[in-house]
């Protein structure tokens, strides 16, 4: 099998079980037209994090890399009526994509509440806890932000990291990137930590190879 397979099969499953969204679309074509970089979640696993997280019953959700706001729109739509949804970027330059995305998107600023900065400035600072945690920004503090989601949590947390694959690339215990680095932390902090029950589940598709991990807090 080849990517362009597994491109092939998301974009059927998309077409498929995905009704149209010019919404998203659009976040997605003004992220571009701005320059950020490709890397916002496909629109099926966008669906997935909306669904894990009405699945949860999350009236509040804590996500930690905004980009251009795409799956912070997914996120967003999951919530009821009173949700609110804490979003950490790092750049202003995103945020102001982002901020316009959800506006066009009907999310203003008393339901998403977007905190530019660095996430491990901003995170001491909120107030938890979150029933809902999607983690999906640099991998070299993979296992910083475990910790600060775990501490913004409840019993019952969903918490959920992105891109935890590399490519397959995390087994490589003697590799020199900080990504796979970072990963590799967070996965041991999460097999010391009693109160995380996790698993990590392999994807492909039209993002290629990698994977997330899932968590749910004791």
């Amino acid at each position: 099998m080849s990517d362009n397979t597994w491109a092939a099969v998301d974009d059927y499953f998309a077409a498929a079980v995905l009704s149209p969204d010019p919404v998203l679309d659009a976040a997605l074509a003004d992220s571009a037209a701005a320059g950020l970089p490709s890397i916002a979640v496909a629109p099926n696993q966008g669906k997935l994090l909306n669904l894990l997280a009405r699945l949860a019953g999350a009236r509040s959700i804590l996500e930690i890399g905004t980009l251009g706001g795409y799956s912070t729109i997914w996120l967003a739509r999951a919530l009821p009526a009173g949700g609110r949804l804490v979003t950490c970027e790092y750049e202003p330059k995103h945020a102001d994509v982002a901020r316009a995305n959800l506006a066009r998107a009907g999310f203003g600023e008393e339901v998403v509440d977007i905190r530019v900065g660095a996430a491990l400035d901003t995170l001491p600072t909120l107030t938890g806890p979150f029933d809902f945690v999607f983690i999906d920004a640099d991998k070299a503090n993979l296992d910083n932000y475990v910790r600060e989601a775990l501490a913004l949590s409840r019993p019952g947390t969903t918490i959920v990291v992105d891109n935890v694959v590399r490519g397959g690339a995390v087994v490589d215990a003697g590799s020199t990137d900080p990504n796979v680095q970072g990963v590799r932390r967070m996965a041991e902090l999460i097999a010391a930590e009693p109160r995380l029950d996790a698993t990590a589940v392999q994807t492909v598709g039209g993002k290629s190879y990698d994977g997330f991990l899932l968590a749910l807090v004791r």
